[in-house]
């Protein structure tokens, strides 16, 4: 089979994915966990460091398949392999045995723009969340109410004492307004 055929394969198994389809899940798994446990435990690392490296390749892998728009310049494995290689590295390099992983799958430039991609939407969820958790009663509460739990305005006045759902709106936005200056002073 040749590399286009490969790509194409591994394209319709990224839209599978993005549908939920565990059978999708598993074959990528099957196929391409081996790989990864292995450069993983060539290079100090134990099978649950390569259980939890796949799994966060898995989550990159995954949000790039539901945005929908995302083409494969690679196959699916060098595509894995090379967001797992780069997260790797960046385990090994935040430890105290640090040691060089082999060139021997192109890295592509997908992988790394993923990688980077999920590694800054993280920072910015784990800066939001120390915000979150800063902010204090009752804007905490109202923010999650309204933006986790999906409450509406008026279900949001009743429950805090509000006279109207307007006054509800404004409390709402001085609360963003408050997490807004937490999270940009982080």
């Amino acid at each position: 089979m040749n590399n286009l055929l490969h790509i194409e394969k591994d394209q319709e198994l990224l839209h599978r994915l993005a549908a939920n389809d565990d059978k999708a899940l598993e074959i990528i798994y099957l196929e391409h966990y081996p790989m990864v446990e292995r450069m993983i435990l060539q290079h100090n690392g134990s099978a649950d460091d390569a259980k939890d490296i796949f799994q966060e390749a898995m989550i990159v892998l995954y949000e790039k398949a539901k945005e929908g728009n995302f083409v494969l310049s690679s196959r699916l494995k060098t595509f894995l392999y090379a967001v797992c290689r780069r997260m790797w590295l960046k385990k090994l390099q935040s430890g105290p045995n640090s040691a060089p992983l082999p060139d021997d799958v192109e890295e592509s430039a997908d992988a790394a723009e993923a990688l980077e991609a999920h590694l800054e939407k993280d920072a910015q969820f784990r800066q939001m969340e120390t915000a979150m958790g800063k902010i204090g009663e009752p804007c905490k509460t109202i923010l999650e109410e309204y933006y986790i739990r999906h409450r509406s305005m008026q279900e949001i006045a009743e429950q805090f004492g509000y006279t109207n759902a307007e006054n509800a709106k404004n409390q709402k936005y001085k609360c963003l307004m408050r997490l807004k200056k937490l999270f940009f002073a982080n």
